[in-house]
């Protein structure tokens, strides 16, 4: 029997999220699901509380309800903040473990949500930064300093080309150098692991875009050469709640 008490949601209440809880389980029910997204978290990485103590229930859920995937990747993805709710984090092991292999299977089907399960699954995973920042490699921009001279270099990886530049606010992109991807077979790590499964669900688009994030590239000041991965997942990787 779980114990809601001190389980306070975003409007601090104890016992609306179990009520909530109760109707998505006995139903579909549009209403109740859009209550427990803003009762459950907020959008700037916070997570309530009550959204540890119903992560189980919504894993549960999850194989049968794109909004229980939806809900319970949202509290995963922002397990990192300092939510102060570690104890009630550690409680749920066993439901991240089961979400995770569900969310694999889920994967191999090819869904037309397979970005944002994709990203739940980096969550489940611990890898909470791509699990945030992660595109579709359609228009993605991200932004890194250079190890060596400390300039902000400005990433692009889709329609707009794969370079690195240097922002200007008047001129736009200036001084690009093309990225230098890495070789899917020199992959190690979490980016071996995000291209061989995207490859393996055939979203070649997401596949060819980690093989550019994961390389390397030239800044356009100092002509330094570094990995994209490496210097934006230690500038950017969140502490532990």
């Amino acid at each position: 029997m779980v114990n809601w008490a001190g389980a306070y949601d975003w409007w601090s209440d104890t016992d609306r999220v179990p009520e909530l809880l109760a109707r998505v389980e006995s139903g579909d029910d549009a209403e109740a699901w859009r209550e427990l997204g803003y009762r459950l978290v907020l959008e700037h990485d916070m997570v309530s509380a009550a959204g540890f103590v119903a992560l189980p229930r919504l894993v549960r859920l999850a194989s049968d309800s794109a909004s229980a995937r939806r809900l319970a990747g949202e509290i995963l993805e922002r397990a990192a903040a300092h939510h102060g709710c570690d104890d009630l984090f550690a409680d749920c092991a066993g439901a991240v473990a089961e979400f995770r292999e569900l969310l694999d299977g889920y994967l191999r089907s090819r869904p037309a949500d397979y970005l944002a399960s994709f990203r739940a699954l980096l969550a489940a995973e611990e890898q909470y930064h791509w699990a945030a920042v992660l595109g579709d490699f359609t228009d993605d921009f991200h932004r890194v300093d250079c190890p060596h001279c400390a300039v902000e270099v400005t990433i692009a990886i889709g329609g707009h080309g794969r370079y690195s530049a240097v922002r200007d606010w008047d001129l736009g992109d200036v001084d690009r150098r093309h990225l230098r991807p890495v070789p899917p077979a020199a992959l190690a790590g979490v980016g071996r692991w995000m291209h061989g499964t995207a490859a393996r669900d055939g979203e070649d688009v997401l596949a060819e875009g980690i093989t550019h994030l994961f390389g390397d590239a030239e800044c356009p000041s100092c002509a330094c050469v570094f990995n994209v991965a490496e210097e934006y997942a230690s500038a950017n990787r969140p502490a532990s709640g």
